[in-house]
């Protein structure tokens, strides 16, 4: 089966009960015994039939073990880290989106992990970071918000070699452009509120195992945290994905063309894509992802004001999100990463210039009239 036809009929997706081609939404937070023990379903924090289509059809869409939904993506990443024990030493890109950094720098931390901050592109820094308690590598790539492309073979080869954990957020590209798993990772985790679900409708969190153990071990987490996604989600969810390569063929053709609009403006300095041939990254990008994806990231030149330039967007939306059908912008430095000591992000290359894109499905006309008229408007402070 094709993966877009996978979309469509992949996981659970016909109700066995009534022939329904949309999975119900089982609301039941309890299910009936015939005998003690003897049910499918127990309770439905341990298990649901909505949740149970989400998370089979993400797993065959990204050719892993097994699938597990969460409440958000933050709580899929907090349960990943809940395998991991005090004094346990983690590699972390340096290049995060700022809430997996506060997770980290606030909460992790107190409870005994360890972690080094590395840029994961490479592989030398990783090497040299790898401590005799070290247990996993966990990274982004594309990264949040400077789409960088990390080798994820390469990586995940590394970890093998040290008897790690490969971790990798697989968020901005989604399985439509990218399958960690098949280049040999562990674990892929998403923010499924974004590309998955696609509509700004939902919150949830998706985690991929490669492996039985592996398995086993995340699903007595989710259940014993309890961090679930809850039966409405779980199907709107679903329902989006089943919309993933429409919305994806369309926005990376906006994103394409919103990119050679980018790079012939005189009021951008940087921009960041892995479209563009002129990256360091362009040629791993080609190789490890069939498409480039939608997000694009763009550095105003010195003395213009990102927050004047969003002021004047018509219709491209003021958001701290991306991934859905609409064209969302954010300044990283005062929203996604406004959590990362400043000192820090400007190390790791987050300017207080820079603007995240996501690029939607709009006409791709509007969207590059919105962007201009607003360049027309931003002067020289």
């Amino acid at each position: 089966m094709k993966f877009d036809t996978q979309l469509i009929h992949g996981g659970n997706s016909i109700d066995t009960t009534t022939g329904g081609v949309s999975m119900p939404i089982h609301m039941a937070s309890t299910f009936r015994q015939t005998n003690i023990g003897e049910a499918k379903y127990e309770y439905s924090r341990s298990g649901n039939p909505t949740r149970e289509a989400v998370e089979n059809l993400i797993a065959e869409l990204e050719q892993g073990t097994a699938g597990f939904a969460f409440a958000s993506g933050s709580a899929a990443i907090s349960t990943i880290f809940s395998m991991f024990s005090m004094g346990d030493h983690i590699v972390i890109g340096n290049d995060i989106y700022g809430g997996t950094y506060r997770l980290i720098d606030q909460v992790l931390k107190k409870q005994g992990l360890t972690f080094t901050l590395v840029d994961t592109r490479d592989l030398s820094a990783i090497q040299t970071a790898i401590q005799n308690n070290t247990v996993a590598i966990y990274l982004e790539t594309p990264t949040n918000p400077l789409l960088r492309i990390s080798d994820i073979s390469a990586i995940a080869d590394l970890a093998t070699q040290n008897s790690l954990l490969s971790i990798v957020d697989n968020t901005f590209a989604s399985p439509y452009v990218q399958k960690p798993i098949e280049l040999g990772v562990d674990i892929v985790v998403h923010s499924a509120s974004k590309y998955l679900g696609g509509h700004s409708d939902l919150i949830a969190g998706l985690v991929v195992t490669r492996g039985r153990e592996l398995t086993n071990k995340i699903k007595f987490l989710q259940n014993a945290i309890g961090a679930i996604l809850a039966p409405q989600e779980s199907w709107l969810l679903q329902r989006g994905i089943k919309t993933l390569g429409l919305r994806m063929q369309r926005q990376q053709d906006n994103a394409a063309a919103i990119f050679a609009y980018l790079a012939k403006q005189n009021k951008v300095g940087k921009i960041f894509y892995p479209g563009d041939p002129q990256s360091t990254d362009y040629e791993l990008a080609k190789e490890q992802m069939t498409g480039f994806g939608a997000m694009i990231s763009f550095e105003l030149k010195p003395g213009l004001n990102p927050e004047q330039f969003i002021k004047h967007l018509n219709f491209i939306t003021l958001a701290e999100s991306l991934g859905a059908i609409e064209s969302l912008i954010e300044i990283p430095a005062l929203m996604t990463h406004g959590s990362i000591p400043r000192e820090i992000r400007l190390a790791h290359g987050i300017q207080d210039e820079l603007i995240r894109l996501s690029v939607g499905a709009e006409d791709i006309e509007d969207l590059i009239a919105d962007l201009d008229q607003s360049f027309m408007q931003l002067s020289f402070g």
